[in-house]
């Protein structure tokens, strides 16, 4: 970007330079261009209790979670937490340099140490408050220890504008297995930005699904390290947006060591303007063979004017491995709509339960029954307010 160009005020507001479209990772969600407003970092926010609890009560997942942390415009809400299980530890979190804007102004975050095997799944609930614009940064370091098994809900819910940025640093250990389930239901004003660094041991199991749904503008990273043999790695998601919402997912999955599994799974749906993007890449290092990578997204276009745009890349170095990728992009199969038609079912109802369908193969992923069930009764959620009352 050329020094010429004058600084924007989301720029001068956080004190540093935002991505733009000639950096190629950036390509497709230019943050010079659309973050429009300016967004003061760690502003005081004075929020009142019938709010929080509101908010809170919105999650998905509020009659699932035994073990839950909540943080409220960026700080730690001991209050609304709770912490009940011995095998989970929480630490205050030191600072690290994961991303320069979350470091610059991250207040708080959860640090969780998992051991052992956890029954119940164990929630972080970030809940932003109706306030001036205002950006909230937070860091998360998650670790779970060698033989351990685990399932963590990461929760983002709020009203207003303001800009979230939210790092995790994941680590699992030795043998150990980890079910990860996010949901990212932002205000419809928000900015959300995230990104979640993710290391992987030797026979590790990892399951991992992100719900995308709310913010005006979200851009998600990713990166798995493989760095431990016989490890298998199975990263999914589902995009639900319409209106003029704009959704970037950016996975780097990187097999360092031989002999492990990798699968990615993306399925993206996209109403009115909306426009989705999946960039994903696989990595396979010189002496990582017997590596077995694949990804797949596939998007659902509502409408003419829907876009989706999609990256897949494999970066392979080594001769012994089966890997690939693949990418669809289309609208309702209309055949399918003239079937489920013809034996009586209203054409919006038929056109909710193929969008279900659809949508429902990356819930699949999910094996914790009550966490899978509240995925779909949110997505049927969704379907009914943007599409069920449609022709």
């Amino acid at each position: 970007m050329s020094t010429a160009l004058m600084t924007t005020a989301a720029e001068q507001a956080l004190g540093l330079a935002l991505p733009h479209r000639r950096m190629e990772e950036w390509r497709w969600t230019d943050l010079r261009q659309m973050i429009d407003k300016p967004y003061p970092p760690r502003q005081s926010v004075t929020a009142r209790d019938a709010d929080i609890d509101r908010l809170l009560k919105a999650s998905p997942f509020s009659k699932i979670a035994a073990t839950r942390m909540v943080f409220v415009n960026g700080h730690y809400d001991g209050k609304r937490s709770k912490l009940v299980n011995g095998a989970i530890e929480s630490r205050a979190v030191a600072s690290e340099p994961v991303l320069q804007m979350n470091q610059a102004f991250a207040t708080d975050g959860a640090h969780l140490v998992l051991s052992g095997v956890i029954d119940t799944p164990v929630e972080l609930v970030f809940i932003a408050t109706d306030a001036t614009p205002r950006a909230i940064a937070t860091q998360n370091v998650i670790e779970v220890a060698a033989g351990a098994s685990a399932t963590l809900i990461e929760t983002h819910i709020g009203e207003g504008s303001y800009l979230s940025n939210s790092v995790t640093e994941i680590r699992i250990g030795d043998g150990a297995r980890l079910d990860r389930v996010k949901v990212e239901h932002d205000s419809a004003d928000a900015v959300h930005l995230a990104h979640a660094h993710v290391t992987l041991a030797r026979d590790v199991t990892l399951r991992e699904f992100t719900l995308t749904s709310g913010a005006k503008l979200n851009r998600q990273n990713g990166t798995y390290n493989f760095t431990g043999e016989g490890t298998d790695a199975k990263v999914s998601g589902a995009y639900l947006i319409a209106g003029r919402q704009h959704a970037d997912s950016r996975l780097v999955v990187d097999h360092q060591v031989p002999h492990c599994t990798s699968r990615e799974l993306f399925k993206c749906v996209m109403d009115d303007h909306a426009r989705g993007i999946f960039q994903g890449k696989v990595i396979v290092r010189p002496h990582a063979q017997k590596t077995d990578g694949k990804q797949s997204c596939n998007a659902l276009l509502l409408s003419e004017t829907a876009e989706f745009d999609a990256k897949p890349e494999l970066e392979i170095y080594a001769d012994d491995v089966a890997c690939g990728h693949g990418a669809t992009s289309g609208d309702l199969n209309h055949d399918h709509l003239f079937y489920l038609e013809s034996r009586g079912i209203p054409p919006a109802e038929a056109k909710a339960m193929l969008i279900a369908a659809f949508v429902g193969e990356a819930f699949e992923t999910v094996e914790h029954d009550g966490i899978r069930e509240a995925l779909a009764d949110y997505a049927a959620t969704w379907l009914t307010y943007h599409r069920g009352k449609r022709p």
